[in-house]
């Protein structure tokens, strides 16, 4: 009987999913049906092992965790905001820590995740970076953040994930196979339209072009900050090998592949890219490949003396790109009371890790 020890079910496909269980249970002389037994306890029951596959004879389940694993994420803190905001800081099995958040709205749930440990992208704006790039995370790993935080929401909040945003931890499009498999996981599997998952990125063109090409319509996020290249090279270095008029080229692309909305999110810092100068080529690039333009506040990290822009500033921004025939609008600032911008929660555990260390020594 061949084995499969590396094989994690929350990293297959569905399809992958069924042929693995199919050729496991065929030489194992079980019916058919356990498949499907193996497949609603992922997918509608959100099992955190195998051992809880109860309608499995205790000697198949035995079997399965011969043959397969399957991803758990240690809840290593929890941080619940004012505002109902729900942060989540996942230990790795490797030790390595990655971010989710819960946004909840009226109308929606909203969970944020990451696709990577650390980043390796260097935007100086973003608190995730500061910690480094560690690794790659695997498909299973991404989604695992997802069946963990429904868990808990759903006990916690007596609400369901509605949309999933790829905005955490690091750079989606820089992880591009194990986040392929995850998108067609989550929304083959777990049944989460494509049109509630939103990619985001700083500018990967050949991601945004692989996405162009999958037929479902998930959206993306480009992170634009800065209409232009120069003052884009100050905040994104990623502008230095695809520039702006490669990543509109890739938008327009992604846009004419039908259905896909494209969203510009612009974070508002003072004196840096919040001069009314910018309006204009802000309006004319999110026209080009009909974006929806987010005005987001800057949340301030620990590193770095930048402030938001004033909220007058927030808002004449907004009323100009409106007046120009830009949909847009300000984000609500959430979670401030707990570290809640992408990549605090992970940077300030790093600090008290090292300074324990620093102590024992």
């Amino acid at each position: 009987m061949s084995k499969h020890p590396n094989t994690d079910l929350l990293s297959l496909e569905p399809e992958g999913l069924v042929r693995a269980l199919e050729s496991h249970f065929r030489q194992r002389d079980q019916p058919v049906y356990r498949i499907g037994q193996v497949r609603r306890w992922l997918y509608e029951g959100l099992s955190a092992s195998i051992d809880e596959m109860t309608d499995l004879p205790l000697s198949e389940r035995d079997a399965l965790k011969h043959f397969f694993t399957l991803t758990q994420l240690e809840k290593a803190r929890v941080e619940v905001s004012q505002d109902g905001t729900v942060k989540h800081l996942w230990r790795l099995s490797d030790g390595e820590f990655v971010e989710s958040v819960l946004i909840p709205t009226k109308k929606r749930l909203t969970l944020c995740i990451s696709s990577q440990a650390g980043c390796a992208m260097g935007c100086t704006f973003c608190a995730t970076g500061w910690g480094g790039f560690q690794r790659q995370l695997t498909a299973g790993e991404i989604v695992s953040q997802y069946a963990a935080s429904r868990r808990w929401a759903e006990k916690h909040l007596g609400d369901t994930i509605s949309n999933i945003v790829y905005m955490g931890m690091g750079e989606p499009l820089s992880n591009r196979k194990a986040v392929h498999h995850s998108l067609s996981i989550l929304n083959q599997g777990y049944g989460v339209g494509a049109r509630r998952i939103t990619v985001s990125t700083v500018g990967v063109v050949p991601g945004i072009l692989e996405l162009a090409e999958r037929p479902e319509q998930f959206r993306l996020a480009l992170s634009l900050h800065a209409p232009i290249s120069d003052l884009r090279l100050r905040l994104i270095p990623l502008e230095k090998r695809h520039p702006l008029p490669e990543v509109l080229s890739a938008l327009k692309r992604f846009n004419e592949s039908g259905g896909k909305r494209i969203t510009f999110e612009y974070t508002m810092i003072r004196g840096v890219n919040d001069a009314s100068e910018l309006i204009a080529p802000l309006a004319d690039l999110a026209l080009s490949v009909g974006a929806y333009v987010n005005l987001i506040p800057f949340n301030p990290i620990p590193y770095q003396n930048w402030e938001s822009s004033e909220h007058h500033r927030i808002k004449d921004f907004a009323k100009n790109l409106q007046r120009r025939g830009v949909p847009a609008a300000i984000r609500e600032t959430r979670g401030q009371d707990i570290d809640a911008a992408c990549g605090q929660l992970r940077a300030h555990t790093l600090v008290q890790l090292e300074g324990s260390r620093e102590r024992e020594h």
